[in-house]
Parts: C-alpha cells; structure tokens; sequence
C-alpha cells in the first residue's frame, strides 16, 4: 500500500505573507511541491490541508486533492502541525482513505528530492519505526556556538557537556530538522505528535533542505532556483 502526501498550507503567513501561493521559479511556491510529488509516483494520493480557498484553488488546479477545508480552530499561527496531521488522518480515514504511512511535505522546502523521499520511506518500511525525519548536520551547534540566557542572565551554551569543547570536529551531531516527515499513522494516532520515540534521521543534503520562512530565505531560493533546469 503506498503512503498518502500531506502537504498543509494555511493562509495567513506571517514571514511572508501569502507565501504559500507566490510565484516562485515560474509557479506559486506550493505548485513545486505537488507537482514533484505526483510525478514521483510514490503515493496514492496528494492531499493538500487548507483553511483558504484561493490556495485550495491553485492546489487543485496543479492536481492535489482538496477534500475538505481545515477548521479555523487548527489554522493559526498558534496551531501545532501535529493537530493538523490528526485532522488529516481522521478526516481522510472517515471518507475511506486507506493507508498506513503519511509523508508530511512541507512546501516551503521546494529543492527536497524525490530520490531522498523514497530512501525515508522505504526506512519506515523495513525498520518498523514510528518517524523518519529529514534534516541535514548543521555546523549550527548547541554544544559549541549556540548560547542562550541563563537564570542570572548571563550567556550558557544551550546544551552542555562534561568535558570541555574546544573546535567544531568534536563536537555531537546535530539535525536541522527540515522538509519531510515520515509517519508510522497508527503509531501516530496513539502518541499525537510527530517526533515519537522510535524516530530515525534521514540525511539529506543542506542546499535541498533550505526551507523558506523569511523574506530574506525566499530572496536566497530564488537566486538558487535561477541556476537550476529542474528541482
């Protein structure tokens, strides 16, 4: 059984407002995303999560399914993507969706490849895991260079160690988490949240994962989508 994509797009953006359907590299930004996902021929359906008929419209339009529009409960800023995961499933469960895996694409990653998508999915499959979470090590480290406001307000590195850390080669492995999530559903349905204690990483590469979240990340994009035929 393949897995079903969601791709969840709500309207009111703040970083960049209307974000979700401005024209990227020719297409509204989510447009990359579906299309990629339907040609990838990786899943039974593309389901785009909405509370906005005008993205509901370009989604359609650009072959995903729409099925129902998100409440306005789920669909603020203050909303959990793991909220909107369980409306998806249990709203696509009672129109007699059948699946057992949900890929969770985000559209403001729209270099992700499809080649890395498949390898996470295809590491749900074989280790039973709950999660396979896309992200790529980043030289941005808790341990080493990331400090945050301690009680007497002085800076402290946000993760500490016993020994004393003194260059970037030594330091633990860390993950920005980006892209795409693969879910275990039924796993899902009992913890209700994405990153469950069986999660695994998939490592893909930092230039794929860039996600777009300011002004200035969609400026970038843009300037990399240029030297590209295809993403």
């Amino acid at each position: 059984m393949k897995p079903i994509c969601l791709i969840a797009a709500r309207g009111g953006s703040r970083g960049v407002p209307g974000k979700n359907v401005r024209l990227f590299a020719g297409k509204p930004l989510i447009a990359h995303t579906i299309v990629s996902s339907l040609k990838s021929n990786i899943f039974s359906h593309v389901i785009v999560s909405t509370d906005n008929k005008e993205i509901a419209r370009i989604a359609k339009k650009y072959g995903a399914e729409v099925p129902f529009l998100r409440p306005k409960n789920i669909s603020s800023n203050k909303s959990s993507m793991a909220e909107v995961i369980e409306h998806t499933i249990k709203k696509l469960k009672s129109l007699g969706y059948d699946f057992n895996e949900l890929v969770n694409r985000d559209c403001t990653a729209p270099f992700i490849q499809i080649s890395d998508v498949k390898k996470a999915v295809s590491l749900l499959k074989k280790t039973k895991c709950d999660t396979v979470a896309a992200g790529y090590k980043t030289h941005l480290n808790p341990y080493f260079n990331m400090m945050e406001v301690g009680p007497k307000r002085f800076l402290e590195f946000s993760k500490k160690t016993k020994k004393t850390i003194t260059s970037r080669q030594n330091v633990p492995v860390v993950y920005q988490l980006t892209g795409f999530q693969v879910i275990n559903v039924t796993q899902f349905l009992k913890y209700k949240k994405i990153y469950m204690p069986k999660t695994l990483p998939i490592e893909i590469r930092s230039e794929t994962g860039l996600m777009i979240d300011t002004e200035f990340e969609f400026d970038i994009a843009s300037c990399i989508a240029k030297t590209k035929t295809s993403f």
